[in-house]
């Protein structure tokens, strides 16, 4: 695709590894193993430390409990419609873990399929200064909050923000930065259009993108849905183009010019044969909120309903950034806020050696947390420590570049 990549800064969420300041780099060893015992600084004797440099054994402090448990809780759903997430972010956390190679940390997995399953997960491993990867939705995460009374943390792929408090901290790609990034790119020309699905995420963007146009030059006019499963989209898109009107214009116009005979207006009729239908659009981008291979049935339909791509610009969300997309001629020349895949090559071509496909683009999030993981048991005494780092606006490097915690 001839594609104009539009950088965001991803911010208000967990994405990364390492704090900026910190010489180690994503997958590189932030700790090194020996036969020796290592040693920890007490956080409760630091003025003792600093007068008298007092060291307190590591097999001091797990008597103590300030030693985080090492062994990380992997939750994922098993069901058939989150197969392919999941099994991604297993191959993606294989990788890591073997860059990290940090023989002191467990992984723990945990598969569920209902909320009975999921709660029973978090029941069982409720020990204090435990740290769990997941839950995957949204849903799932309101299911788990509540146990964050028993000082552990929860790293969860949730994309609602709303469920970011207390001990659950959120990584995802959110549409609050698309949306952001897609507004600050348009001019004060720009009519913007809104095509969306009748799922959760569709009607969740539908909710805030009045927010981002308010605070823009350019001008939201239009916003319409289709069913998920794509069963009116084709009526929905000749209503979004004013179809059936600007192909009624054209045989108006065409009418008039029959009754004609002079040679300009026998021209214009010859020209006009070329034609579906005739008129400007009301708008000069539309939006298109969604991914997978909807984008692929639905963007055909566009030019074909005479929504002119050279007209109009089409303008995608981070679901775009999928190479399956690049390729379909009615998508050439549209835009999308991403992120350029130099930094996360490496990690691609890798993955495609070990495992014979591409991985999705979501699958640098289960990277990026693995690492910051493995940095944050190397480096703090517990579940407290953890939160305190993690509260202090730090930034980060991980595969898509400088990231920060809000």
């Amino acid at each position: 695709m001839r594609n104009s990549i539009l950088l965001v800064f991803f911010s208000l969420f967990l994405y990364s590894c390492i704090p900026q300041g910190i010489n180690n780099k994503v997958g590189q060893k932030v700790i090194e193993e020996n036969n020796s015992e290592k040693t920890y600084i007490s956080e409760a004797s630091s003025d003792d430390i600093k007068n008298n440099n007092i060291e307190i054994t590591e097999r001091e402090i797990n008597e103590k409990t300030y030693q985080p448990n090492r062994t990380i809780e992997i939750v994922l759903p098993s069901g058939e419609k989150y197969k392919y997430i999941s099994d991604s972010f297993l191959n993606a956390l294989e990788i890591a873990i073997f860059d990290i190679s940090n023989s002191s940390m467990f992984l723990d997995f945990n598969f569920y399929e209902t909320k009975e399953e999921l709660e029973k997960i978090f029941l069982k491993n409720q020990e204090i200064n435990k740290i769990f990867i997941g839950p995957l939705t949204s849903e799932d995460t309101r299911t788990v909050n509540k146990f964050c009374d028993n000082q552990i943390i929860i790293f969860s792929f949730a994309s609602d923000r709303s469920l970011a408090d207390n001990c659950v901290y959120l990584f995802n790609f959110f549409i609050e930065d698309d949306l952001q990034a897609i507004f600050n790119f348009l001019d004060d020309n720009a009519r913007v259009a809104l095509l969306y699905p009748n799922n959760i995420y569709g009607n969740y963007v539908n909710s805030i993108i009045e927010e981002y146009s308010k605070n823009s030059s350019a001008t939201l006019i239009y916003r319409l849905s289709y069913k998920e499963d794509l069963s009116d989209v084709r009526e929905i898109i000749k209503k979004l183009g004013k179809y059936e009107y600007r192909k009624n214009e054209l045989k108006r116009q065409k009418e008039i010019l029959k009754q004609k005979k002079d040679e300009i207006s026998l021209a214009s009729l010859k020209k006009l044969e070329k034609f579906e239908t005739i008129g400007e659009m009301d708008f000069t981008h539309l939006i298109i909120s969604d991914g997978n291979i909807r984008i692929l049935e639905l963007a055909p339909l566009l030019p074909f309903y005479d929504i002119d791509p050279e007209r109009v610009g089409f303008i995608g969300t981070g679901l775009w950034d999928e190479k399956s997309f690049f390729d379909e001629p009615s998508l050439q020349g549209a835009n999308f806020p991403g992120i350029e895949e130099s930094n996360r090559i490496d990690f691609i071509n890798k993955y495609i050696e070990l495992y014979h496909v591409p991985p999705p683009r979501i699958s640098t999030i289960m990277y990026d947390l693995s690492t910051l993981i493995n940095y944050l048991i190397v480096n703090f005494n517990n579940t407290e420590e953890i939160k305190n780092f993690l509260n202090r606006d730090n930034n980060f490097i991980g595969l898509d570049g400088k990231f920060s915690i809000k």
